[in-house]
């Protein structure tokens, strides 16, 4: 928000301060610089070209990821879910930014006067405060909504719906104009008459700056420290459950393998399986000729052919069937499980293993599955070669089960730097500016320099530049999209 900022600032501060504090600051005659262009400057001519040198370029940095974290969310089919609505609101407020405000803040920076009458400073000012306050509150409704997808995963699913997730934004800008248009409606302390002279700042009323601090800044501030402290909380908490539950499988994998090998051991030195597998031979030798459907009637060996093959293509259907329903169920844990991501984005650390965790789940359940098979049959006819392999892959099972619980702590740590990211480039880019914005109008002797006041503004300009990064640097679907438009190979 530009709330101080040129070199009459300080004739202005002493005007403001004088009616209610009294009056510790000195006026300054604002000193112009002559340049090439022919027009007066507020600062020395390379200082000048400097200045917005670096300021377009932040400008454009702002408008170009924004602009392709839009078309990336409405262009890649991956990014096209309910939740990234929030990150298309937030674009959309930083664009605004870059696109209203900022161009006319570094034009007002240099030459040091408002040069575009009262009716564009009206619309500027009320635009700057509008813009970068919907910004402020779509952070906070992406950390609420993170919230409730980590805290209750499965409720939440079924309620984030386009529609609630659509009135949720229709809010934040709601909210944001009501925070916005009060000095459009007479709370204000501008002045009557207006000219090239006359600074275009908001409102130096104490009521205004305390509402509208506690509305753009410190309520949402409050609301996103305790959120993400809640969902580290939370996202330990549920990566130590699963390490634990990790460890207690392996320890009963372990057992399990123990006890299958001395019942091996038991039935090589008994002849209980000898016995079995006479009885077993037996059996199958008097049915060689005649085989029972089940239903009391009795199979020639044509027959029987016939009902195997039936029988065989029923249990490839059933097969199938039930192959089809575990896939819907592991698409169901797998949609959870995404939800679980602190900052709602896939966190592979290697690209090209992009499917690696969901094959390497499904790896684990075969080898499980194929372990206890192989196990039984071990036990039963006594097969060295398999027990052996038996052992192998119960071996395989427990690495991966230890290899699980370093991804958990693994996962823990990249989710406190996420978090720490977030809430600190936040707090660094917003909270000198707000400082300021509250402190000087209630200390009659605090007058920063028109360097520092720029200084401090564009640092929370800045962060609508830095926010397509935060939001979407960690997520792989992002920065594939990024590559696709922007003509690049992966």
């Amino acid at each position: 928000m530009t709330i101080m900022t040129s070199n009459n600032y300080s004739n202005f501060t002493s005007t403001s301060n004088h009616s209610e504090n009294g009056d510790d600051c000195e006026k300054h005659e604002a000193i112009m610089y002559e340049s090439i262009f022919g027009i007066s400057l507020a600062m020395p001519q390379w200082e000048a070209i400097g200045t917005a040198v670096i300021l377009s370029f932040i400008i454009i940095i702002t408008i170009v990821g924004n602009v392709l974290v839009i078309l990336s969310v409405f262009t890649y089919k991956p990014l096209r879910i309910v939740q990234n609505f929030f990150i298309v609101s937030l674009a959309v407020a930083d664009l605004t930014v870059a696109i209203l405000v900022l161009p006319l803040n570094v034009a007002y920076s240099i030459r040091g006067r408002w040069d575009f009458g009262i009716h564009i400073c009206k619309m500027w000012l009320t635009s700057d405060v509008l813009c970068c306050t919907a910004s402020i509150l779509n952070l906070c409704a992406i950390a609420l909504d993170r919230y409730w997808a980590i805290t209750d995963p499965i409720n939440y699913a079924q309620k984030r719906t386009v529609e609630r997730v659509l009135i949720l934004i229709i809010g934040v800008w709601l909210l944001s104009l009501l925070i916005s248009s009060p000095p459009l409606l007479g709370w204000n302390d501008w002045p009557d008459h207006f000219d090239i002279t006359t600074p275009c700042m908001l409102t130096q009323k104490r009521s205004y700056v305390i509402y509208s601090s506690l509305g753009s800044f410190f309520i949402p501030l409050i609301i996103m420290t305790i959120v993400y402290i809640e969902i580290f909380v939370a996202t330990r908490r549920r990566l130590r459950e699963r390490a634990q539950a990790s460890k207690i499988n392996a320890m009963a994998l372990k057992s399990n393998i123990a006890a299958k090998t001395i019942e091996q051991t038991t039935n090589n030195s008994g002849s209980g399986g000898d016995r079995e597998r006479e009885s077993i031979s037996s059996e199958l030798n008097h049915n060689e000729g005649h085989m029972d459907d089940g239903n009391g009637i009795i199979l020639n060996s044509k027959d029987k052919k016939r009902k195997k093959k039936k029988d065989k293509k029923k249990m490839t259907k059933d097969s199938v069937k039930d192959h089809k329903k575990d896939k819907q169920k592991s698409a169901q844990m797998l949609t959870i499980s995404n939800e679980n991501s602190v900052t709602d984005v896939h966190d592979n650390d290697n690209e090209n293993n992009q499917h690696g965790n969901t094959d390497l789940r499904t790896s684990v359940i075969e080898i499980d599955k194929n372990n206890s098979k192989l196990c039984e049959v071990a036990t039963m006819i006594n097969n060295n070669n398999n027990n052996s392999m038996c052992h192998k892959k119960s071996g395989a099972v427990y690495q991966f089960i230890e290899e699980k619980q370093k991804i958990s702590l693994s996962k823990e740590r990249r989710a406190a730097r996420t978090l720490g990211i977030i809430m600190g480039v936040f707090v660094v880019c917003w909270l000198p500016f707000f400082l300021m914005y509250v402190i000087v109008p209630f200390c009659a002797s605090c007058c920063p320099s028109d360097k520092l006041v720029n200084f401090i503004t564009w640092l929370g300009y800045i962060n609508s530049a830095l926010n397509p990064v935060i939001y979407t640097i960690f997520n792989i679907e992002y920065r594939r999209a990024f590559k696709k438009l922007l003509g690049i190979r992966a």
